[in-house]
């Protein structure tokens, strides 16, 4: 059966051409009936008309199909592209170039979006950076400003906002220092040095530095029943720890007085081991999960609490989990707690 799909311009002006042929070689027999005089008369329709078609359709169509393919890829054509517009092109089917600029069609579409979203992030992001440095900055001047109006010579003052001061200075260069990491992630400057390493071992590491917080609040740090058993990763071991130091700082930070911290631990497939924190704190709104993992990005709840952190201890993790050619990820709920997990590559030999 005859199918106009993937019908070629050639095709196109061939049965034209083939139509008009028949009909006036039929019209010639029905006045004269003559066959001669028909079959000459449809020979000479058939090839002028298949020939002016052709010419007309590459003329006054395909050139300017050309014309959008040549705008479509926005470049001063090579000598490959110009053989592919003047020899490949004119066989291609009307189908085969309505593809062609629908996938264009869907690939800009893509693009605008994706620079819509990069815009959006960009305003976001410059916003927080101010409101980062602005809070420890404005501080310091405060104090300074206090302390050159006076408060230098009252011996029970000064001290106290030189020690605020220099807390605010603290945070300052805490941020500087960790933009300073993620940027040099996202680049790829930092190598890793990986080692094969028991990853229990670190963890039972962070939790008995980081006691020094969880204590005060009654907050205790456990493996989950079952979880004890050593598994043995290979990674960069201070990266790693710097990843389960910021998730136990963050369980603890955002943890429910007398709560828990709980590290679970997986071997996956017999080459990966997950690994998990989770906590019984506060949470995180459904629509915030997606975006948890952004430099600065932090919910309003967690803003009222963390007052001095850098809201980059997160994209940090997330950006030394991709290094190590792994993926974390984030599960919680407002109320229950939150988990978050990665995998690592298993022991090598």
């Amino acid at each position: 059966m005859f199918s106009t799909k993937n019908i070629s311009p050639r095709s196109i002006s061939f049965y034209t051409a083939l139509v008009i042929a028949i009909v006036a070689g039929l019209l010639i027999f029905i006045y004269n009936n003559n066959w001669i005089e028909t079959v000459v008369v449809f020979a000479i329709v058939f090839l002028v008309g298949g020939f002016l078609f052709s010419f007309v359709i590459e003329r006054f169509v395909f050139r300017k199909i050309k014309l959008i393919y040549k705008f479509i890829y926005q470049t001063k054509a090579t000598k490959k592209e110009e053989i592919y517009y003047k020899y490949l092109l004119p066989k291609r089917s009307i189908d085969e170039v309505q593809a062609d600029v629908e996938v264009w069609a869907q690939e800009h579409r893509q693009e605008i979006e994706s620079l819509r979203q990069n815009e959006q992030f960009r305003k976001e992001f410059l916003q927080n950076l101010s409101h980062e440095f602005k809070t420890p900055v404005f501080a310091i001047q405060g104090y300074v400003d206090t302390l050159l109006h006076g408060a230098l010579e009252n011996p029970e003052v000064n001290k106290k906002f030189l020690e605020k001061a220099a807390k605010n200075i603290e945070r300052l260069t805490n941020l500087i220092n960790d933009l300073d990491e993620i940027s040099s992630l996202e680049r790829g400057d930092i190598m890793l040095l990986k080692e094969n390493f028991i990853i229990q071992d670190l963890i039972k590491e962070v939790f008995e530095s980081l006691s020094i917080r969880t204590e005060p609040r009654h907050i205790k740090s456990s493996f989950k029943k079952g979880c004890e058993s050593p598994l043995t990763v290979f990674a960069d071991k201070e990266k790693i720890r710097q990843v389960v130091r910021n998730l136990v700082e963050n369980s603890a930070k955002y943890g429910r007085q007398n709560g828990n911290i709980v590290a679970s631990l997986y071997q996956t497939d017999g080459a990966h081991i997950l690994i998990e924190i989770s906590d019984d704190g506060i949470g995180i709104h459904e629509k915030n999960l997606q975006r948890i993992f952004e430099r600065f990005y932090r919910t309003d709840e967690g803003r009222r609490i963390d007052v001095a952190g850098s809201g980059l201890g997160l994209a940090i993790c997330k950006h030394i989990i991709e290094a190590h050619g792994q993926s974390i990820h984030v599960r919680s709920t407002e109320g229950v707690g939150t988990t978050i997990g990665f995998t690592l590559e298993g022991k090598r030999e």
